[in-house]
């Protein structure tokens, strides 16, 4: 294996990443708990003269319980005790969290641009993590985290980041963007405030330094909207066709915890790495692919499967038996 191309972590800095990766996927999974378990509030309230037990949603409809009795007071205190029991975890977990992200940018254990997990985390807080994959260079991230390695910089030196987004779940995307009342150029603004959808690129954002999102899509199909703007608002993105978008979005998923250069932690859907290898190969072999990008493409694809054969041999074993 060539050292130009991939080189091992030092062992304080594997170390680091798998106790930070512990701290980050049990604080996730604290925050989704409460949300889904304990969203929302009950309390009491005078109704016609009867103290009465009410339960209101997250977005602010109430519901009645009934009227105080033993049965109400039971379900309000075990309510409580189960909100105050997931609210105390999700905050302790927060407080490691943070000693866990200073550990990682003093050992040096990341290196996703900021922009990047910072666009993830914001997807992720909007229930939005699973209606888009980081597709493209991008995706070395999450196979060098995984490896516990670092990749050559000409393999994933870019200034883009594409996302896919998955069409077959727009119902709930759009859904959840109207919930928020937000466009999708809205999120990565709360993230960088200088991102604008660039005017003869509309499915791609930029920011002041130059760092640009690009939101693609699958060839319209089915039942696919098309065109597609990502929101009702005007200033948002209109997602692109892409030929490959079909293959990436029928590939198996792959889903890792990467680290940003600050330290940062974000959870990054993408292709499992031989399908990686498999697509980007195909890419390669396109009369119309330019050679520079066919040349990555292939680099590429031999770094994700030299990785899974060295580092990730289970992988393997987990295609074989599909």
């Amino acid at each position: 294996m060539s050292e130009a191309l991939i080189y091992d972590l030092q062992e304080g800095q594997k170390r680091q990443f798998i106790d930070a990766e512990t701290v980050f996927l049990a604080q996730r999974q604290a925050r989704d708990s409460a949300l889904a378990e304990v969203r929302g509030s009950m309390f009491w309230r005078d109704l016609r003269g009867v103290r009465t037990l009410i339960r209101a949603s997250a977005r602010g409809a109430q519901k009645s319980l009934g009227p105080e009795s033993p049965q109400t007071l039971a379900m309000y205190e075990s309510f409580v005790a189960r909100k105050a029991k997931l609210q105390g975890r999700h905050k302790a977990l927060s407080s490691q969290l943070l000693v866990q992200t200073r550990l990682n940018r003093a050992l040096r254990v990341g290196r996703v641009p900021n922009i990047v997990v910072q666009v993830l985390k914001a997807l992720d807080a909007h229930g939005l993590h699973d209606n888009f994959m980081v597709v493209g260079t991008h995706a070395m991230f999450a196979y060098e985290a995984a490896a516990g390695v670092r990749i050559g910089e000409a393999a994933v030196a870019t200034r883009d980041v594409d996302m896919l987004f998955d069409t077959r779940k727009n119902v709930a995307f759009f859904t959840a963007l109207s919930r928020i009342d937000s466009s999708l150029i809205g999120i990565f603004r709360k993230v960088d405030p200088s991102f604008e959808v660039v005017s003869d690129q509309l499915q791609t954002a930029r920011n002041q330094d130059g760092f640009e999102i690009d939101v693609i899509r699958r060839v319209a199909s089915d039942a696919d909207p098309h065109p597609l703007r990502m929101s009702r608002f005007e200033d948002d993105f209109w997602a692109c066709q892409i030929p490959s978008g079909e293959s990436l979005l029928s590939a198996r998923k792959f889903e890792q915890t990467v680290v940003s250069t600050s330290g940062d932690m974000a959870l990054m859907r993408t292709v499992h790495p031989i399908d990686f290898a498999r697509i980007k190969t195909a890419l390669a072999s396109h009369r119309d692919r330019e050679p520079l990008k066919r040349a990555k493409d292939l680099l590429q694809a031999k770094i994700a499967l030299q990785i899974v054969d060295a580092y990730l041999p289970h992988l393997r074993e987990t295609v074989a038996d599909a």
